[in-house]
């Protein structure tokens, strides 16, 4: 997958978020450390030389602003991803002035963060070669820029939404995603729908995938789907 064993630092001052961060980009396989002032985000670039920052603007000393400004200052270009409640244009335009290379307002999903953080790597470390668009769990594949999806090696068909729902399943790989969060993610928050939308595509994707395999896509009864190899 994209990145796979890059170093990611997360800056955050609310410790919720650096934890949830964390544990998310853990499962994709990424070396995460964490830092929750602007002083300690700069001392952490230096000490474990990341591949990518994922950098909080509004932090209780330097802001992420001023952080970025000093770690381009002192030549360091590491990539950074700025996490901010400020979603303004102009925000926006500051961070990428300051030195960022991609910006989510909060509040964001999970997903979309991985997926930034997937493309980022994949631009910034071409060493990593052409695995990088690809996402693994266990024996499936999501291949992000041939858009095909393999099982065992075997290559399995899935429609253009099917590929959308299994994305973010890969996305969220051990969580548990509600219907809810479904229907947001993958059909978009204006889509007036139901639950059973959800449940039609999860019995179809599941039904393609098992053809080749144990099951995947696991129900967990009255919350929601979770991708996870089932326990013996």
């Amino acid at each position: 997958m994209a990145g796979q064993g890059a170093r990611v630092l997360v800056v955050d001052d609310e410790p919720n978020i650096t934890t949830l961060l964390s544990s998310t980009l853990r499962l994709v396989d990424l070396d995460v450390r964490q830092a929750h002032t602007g002083r300690d985000a700069l001392s952490a670039v230096d000490a474990y030389d990341p591949h990518l920052v994922l950098l909080d603007i509004m932090l209780p000393d330097l802001d992420g602003l001023e952080v970025a400004r000093r770690l381009r200052a002192s030549d360091h270009r590491v990539p950074i991803l700025f996490l901010t409640a400020r979603g303004g244009v102009d925000d926006r335009v500051a961070g990428l002035t300051a030195g960022g290379d991609d910006y989510v307002a909060k509040p964001f999903s999970l997903e979309e963060v991985v997926l930034r953080v997937r493309a980022i790597l994949r631009r910034s470390r071409p060493e990593a070669g052409e695995e990088d668009a690809v996402v693994r769990y266990a024996d499936l594949e999501l291949d992000e820029d041939a858009h095909e999806v393999r099982r065992a090696g075997h290559s399995v068909e899935v429609s253009p939404t099917e590929f959308k729902l299994l994305r973010y399943l890969l996305a969220n790989a051990g969580r548990v995603v509600s219907k809810t969060q479904i229907l947001d993610r993958v059909w978009s928050y204006e889509f007036d729908g139901s639950g059973a939308i959800v449940e039609s595509y999860v019995y179809t994707l599941r039904k393609k995938l098992d053809a080749h395999g144990p099951p995947l896509i696991q129900t967990v009864r009255g919350v929601g789907y979770s991708l996870r190899e089932r326990r013996p």
